[in-house]
């Protein structure tokens, strides 16, 4: 199928979802999803630090869920494409907000909020999470890499 200039697709946002259940391999299908769709719609320049990101926030979600006895629920990824920005959001059932921490040389883990914040335009949290996804109180991880278009 030949792809469509993206100067002459239609403008409005595009949204996607997938829901990630808590299994270790979730953060390789999210990548593959983020990469597969950025693709197709003639980003490819993006792909690169996008899997990243969106390897970074599924894990840190896999692995925060869990110790903290929301693993249960998984994690719903969503993307957001439009004209000047693309947005990934990871949500789960762990109401504690990210935070950032300095990781040591030895150290196995650490890293993955620095590694975003040096990729992105902006990254950040919201409370909650989408209408359906959750019973319990959850929160949203976000981070936004500029198009270079528009």
């Amino acid at each position: 199928m030949p792809r469509i200039p993206w100067e002459k697709r239609d403008m409005e946002p595009h949204a996607y979802t997938l829901c990630c259940p808590p299994q270790a391999t979730v953060p390789k299908v999210a990548r593959d999803f983020v990469v597969s769709v950025l693709r197709s719609l003639d980003l490819p320049h993006l792909t690169d630090s996008a899997a990243l990101c969106t390897s970074e926030l599924v894990t840190n979600s896999y692995v925060h869920a869990r110790s903290h006895g929301a693993a249960a629920l998984g994690s719903l990824l969503r993307l957001a494409v439009e004209p000047a920005l693309v947005r990934i959001s990871v949500y789960d059932g762990n109401p504690v907000p990210p935070r950032p921490r300095g990781a040591r040389d030895e150290d196995e883990g650490g890293r993955g909020l620095a590694l975003v914040d040096a990729l992105a335009d902006a990254w950040g949290h919201v409370r909650g999470a989408p209408l359906g996804f959750t019973g319990r109180e959850g929160k949203g991880v976000w981070c936004e890499l500029g198009t270079g278009r528009v």
